[in-house]
């Protein structure tokens, strides 16, 4: 039996070793391909290697972004049971990719978030490539290391972090805009408390509406049209201000040319315009899910399953147009720097703002996919249940926080990250949970088992304490081999009730509403991200430079 075993564990161990070398070809393929193409398309331009190697950690940083970024808009529909591990990642796949190559923009800012000033260059367009090129490699590397440790980070803020460590290295902390990047540190606040306080409201909203109704099926129907439509028009105004933005000129001109009103002609879409697409947009999702339900609802039963089915289909909508407004908006991360080096080895000159050929929108757009496919299931997991269980209202109250956190803050001009709202979101229906469950206890309970643990073990030490003594006894009388017997019983039986006791409360900790250690694991990976990214940017600036010079 045992032979079995080790045989049944060796090919599950040699199963695994392959499918991750598999995983490592393909991914190396990738940016082998990416470098290839790059140098034989500008290989009579000075610096193509810079550019061929640069493409190559843009590849990089890309997959990078789609292993660790994307988790935070299909994991929560994963965790809820929405959608299958598979069915998320070819929806992701597919919408990421659409989301870079439609409206990702023909032109991208060099310097991400404007936090150093390219003057500090001083036109020195080679010390400018060494620091995008580092600034890229270290996010990547950064984005890599927190992805193999399952702790969802900002990818903006890892580009970030690159780009301030290389700028510092390369000219110094002057070249630093301290306000920009003070604004940015706050962020770390912002995003997860408003995102979590959004995703519990609705949460609650839900719960206060619906669930603890004794007719559900009446509250859902008054109700659920209602929610979605709030949720439609959050997502239209979410993806208009920051999914359409690069391609909002030609996008208006087509909208007043075929509907009966216009709106006014103007470079990026206003709130005011992203607002009355999105009403439009919600008044037919309301009635169209109105008509649905009005049919499903005599075939549902009066109960919270029954409920959660109605989001399951908003929910997968949701996933599909965040992960459209994420490739839109954060490939920006791979590819600026790409495209910055791009345009300083095709012009030798350093500009603030740089085209985008469609190959380098390209290798951010399929490296993001390539990346979810392949490494994106280790984030998912985390994000859709290793901090709370979720079901399909509550991912969809986490969804809503993401929309509706990002449409505030970019009217009142404050820095967000999507990364940490989604999970800001999560950690919002948690604590949520433990407040109206509070009743239960369970924190107290699992106080009080640790408190029952450390009184069995002084008892099991104190046992083992004076059988000691009995033993080392030289002359021992019939009572005292009675009482080693009797202690001999009474540490089994208290090694029996305190292993019975250390297994109860290991169990109780998984029940907790909201994962604590993953809690603090993500939070720290948060507010090293800026500072590690630029350590280590700074560091590999230094080596090109070394090796350059």
């Amino acid at each position: 039996m045992e032979i079995k075993d080790l045989h049944q564990l060796e090919k599950q161990a040699y199963k695994k070793s392959h499918g991750e070398l598999t995983r490592i070809g393909m991914a190396l393929l990738f940016m082998a391909l990416a470098l290839v193409y790059s140098f034989n398309l500008s290989g009579d331009a000075g610096n193509s290697l810079f550019l061929a190697i640069a493409t190559m950690f843009g590849a990089y940083m890309a997959m990078n972004i789609g292993a660790n970024d994307v988790a935070n808009n299909v994991g929560p529909a994963v965790g809820s049971k929405a959608l299958t591990m598979g069915g998320a990642i070819v929806i992701a796949m597919i919408f990421e990719a659409g989301g870079a190559i439609i409206a990702g923009g023909e032109v991208v800012s060099t310097i991400k978030n404007g936090i150093i000033d390219i003057e500090g260059f001083q036109g020195d367009s080679q010390r400018f490539i060494w620091a995008m090129m580092a600034a890229l490699l270290a996010a990547a590397l950064w984005l890599n290391l927190a992805t193999f440790a399952r702790a969802p980070v900002s990818t903006t803020h890892s580009i970030v972090g690159g780009v301030m460590g290389a700028g510092i290295a390369a000219a110094g902390f002057s070249i630093v805009d301290w306000n920009t990047m003070g604004a940015i540190a706050s962020s770390w606040v912002i995003s997860p408390v408003i995102g979590g306080i959004i995703a519990a409201a609705f949460l609650f909203a839900i719960k206060k509406t619906i669930i603890f109704r004794d007719d559900k099926i009446s509250a859902s129907f008054k109700w659920v049209p209602i929610y979605v439509a709030i949720m439609a028009w959050a997502f239209v105004t979410y993806l208009v201000l920051k999914g359409l933005k690069q391609i909002w000129p030609q996008l208006l001109s087509f909208m007043n040319d075929t509907l009966f009103f216009s709106f006014e002609m103007t470079s990026k879409p206003t709130m005011m315009q992203a607002s009355m697409i999105g009403l439009v947009v919600a008044v037919v999702v309301f009635v169209v899910v109105k008509k649905r339900l009005k049919k499903r609802l005599p075939r549902l039963s009066n109960d919270r399953a029954s409920v959660n089915v109605l989001f399951t289909i908003p929910l997968i909508f949701a996933a599909a147009l965040l992960s459209f407004a994420h490739g839109a908006n954060d490939v920006a991360n791979a590819i600026g720097p790409l495209a910055a080096i791009h345009d300083a080895v095709m012009t030798g000159g350093i500009s603030a703002k740089a085209g985008i050929p469609f190959w380098v929108m390209a290798v951010g757009a399929f490296g993001i996919a390539l990346g979810l496919a392949l490494y994106g299931p280790r984030l998912i997991r985390t994000v859709g249940g290793e901090i709370t269980e979720l079901d399909q209202m509550r991912a969809f109250s986490i969804a809503m926080a993401a929309a509706i956190t990002v449409i505030i803050a970019s009217q009142l001009g404050l820095p967000v990250s999507s990364t940490h709202i989604a999970i800001g979101g999560v950690f919002g229906v948690g604590f949520l949970r433990e407040w109206l469950d509070k009743s239960e206890s369970l924190e107290d309970e699992i106080e009080q088992d640790k408190r029952e643990i450390q009184e069995e073990k002084r008892l099991l030490s104190a046992l083992r304490s004076e059988l000691n003594v009995l033993l080392e006894k030289k002359a021992k009388s019939v009572t005292d081999y009675e009482r080693i017997t009797e202690l001999y019983r009474s540490i089994d039986e208290e090694q029996g009730t305190l292993k019975k006791a250390k297994k109860t409360l290991k169990k109780e900790k998984k029940n907790l509403y909201v994962k604590r250690d993953v809690v603090k694991k993500i939070i720290t990976a948060w507010l090293i991200t800026v500072p590690a990214a630029a350590v280590l940017s700074a560091c590999l600036f230094y080596m090109i430079k070394g090796i350059m010079s």
